[in-house]
């Protein structure tokens, strides 16, 4: 399925059906939304998409580096909705309710639409907002210039190749030391961009074993390959600064306890192992949080982790509104993200048309 990769959204139909009369709006243009619309203008329907960003693709363009999704397939596939489907992007249009804290991304929004509005004004709304804020641990030195989340120093990157920012907003890494705490994909992703942008010396560390690292041993070792120093068993306790800016990092050495009743392993602090090494920049990439279009109540559910509430048929508590993608099942891979949205988009068209 060409949407799984961000390559084409349209691919359920080889021409426009008839129209049913419902349009629906879509929040969010990353692949959740997309491969939502995509079903949904193949059923009849008439979609509109609603990005803050620049251009659609949410985080095929925006967070993953061009050698996993090539740029090309992304707006090739976003083109083809727009051209033979008449799908309307609102680009730069950030929906919200409330005053939501700043996100990667929001530099580019350009006006806000109401939340609550945009559900009046449409017979079903599908939620695809993925996760844009980044979390940043709560250590000594976490203020510092040079301390940097993942997701925004990626964006960052992304941004300028697409011509969207220029190059003198992205952060200065080439002939620096860089050290990026996390081993899931955008933690290797950013150290591989570091490396690419010439860094003089970039460090991974991981406070498990590379056999637990979320991206898999593949790809660390792809890594250590391109110079990447891969410190496993570490993880960072201070960041110390010189003047306003990072100057270096202590680390401390962990083991890992035993299995608990999940079958993880607990990474503890080993007293005395704390070391040093000098860097310019610490990039996090140790999670991120969903970005729900509402910082106030407007009854649809979410839980303790920011994720919103849906039902079998990925319904929300209010009736008519949806969601799917990261929103709903926090940061995944785009594949599952796809998957989500389609059933969505499916589960969309069944209540549209009362069956």
């Amino acid at each position: 399925m060409m949407g799984m990769s961000g390559m084409r959204f349209a691919f359920l139909c080889r021409e426009k059906p008839e129209p049913t009369g419902r349009r629906i709006a879509v929040i969010g243009a990353g692949p959740a939304g997309l491969a939502a619309t995509g079903y949904l203008v193949c059923q009849g329907h008439e979609v509109h998409v609603y990005d803050k960003l620049p251009e659609p693709g949410g985080l095929m363009l925006f967070g993953i580096p061009e050698f996993r999704i090539p740029i090309y397939r992304v707006r090739e596939g976003c083109e083809e909705l727009e051209r033979a489907f008449n799908v309307k992007f609102f680009r730069g249009t950030k929906v919200c309710f409330g005053n939501p804290d700043d996100e990667s991304g929001d530099e580019f929004v350009k006006r806000r639409v109401d939340f609550n509005e945009l559900v009046e004004n449409y017979d079903a709304v599908l939620i695809a907002t993925g996760t844009w804020k980044c979390w940043m641990p709560d250590m000594e030195g976490a203020g510092l210039e040079g301390v940097l989340p993942a997701l925004e120093y990626l964006f960052r990157i992304k941004s300028a190749k697409l011509g969207h920012m220029d190059w003198s907003e992205v952060t200065p890494v080439e002939g620096k030391k860089v050290l990026v705490v996390g081993a899931g994909h955008t933690a290797v992703d950013a150290a591989m961009e570091s490396v690419l942008l010439g860094a003089d010396r970039v460090y991974l560390s991981y406070r498990r074993t590379i056999r637990e690292a979320p991206a898999g041993a593949y790809e660390i070792h792809l890594l250590m390959q391109r110079g990447v120093k891969w410190l496993e068993r570490t993880m960072p306790v201070r960041i110390i600064g010189e003047k306003g800016r990072v100057r270096a990092v202590e680390l401390v050495k962990t083991k890992l306890s035993e299995p608990d009743a999940s079958g993880r392993r607990r990474p503890i602090p080993i007293e005395g192992s704390n070391f040093q090494i000098d860097v310019d920049y610490v990039i996090f990439a140790v999670g991120q949080s969903p970005t729900p279009p509402f910082a106030e109540d407007t009854g649809i559910a979410v839980d303790k982790k920011g994720r919103i509430v849906v039902d079998a048929r990925h319904m929300t508590s209010r009736e008519g509104v949806f969601a799917a993608g990261d929103v709903v099942l926090g940061p995944s891979k785009v594949g599952r993200a796809v998957k989500d949205g389609l059933y969505a988009a499916e589960a969309m068209h069944m209540w549209l048309m009362g069956r």
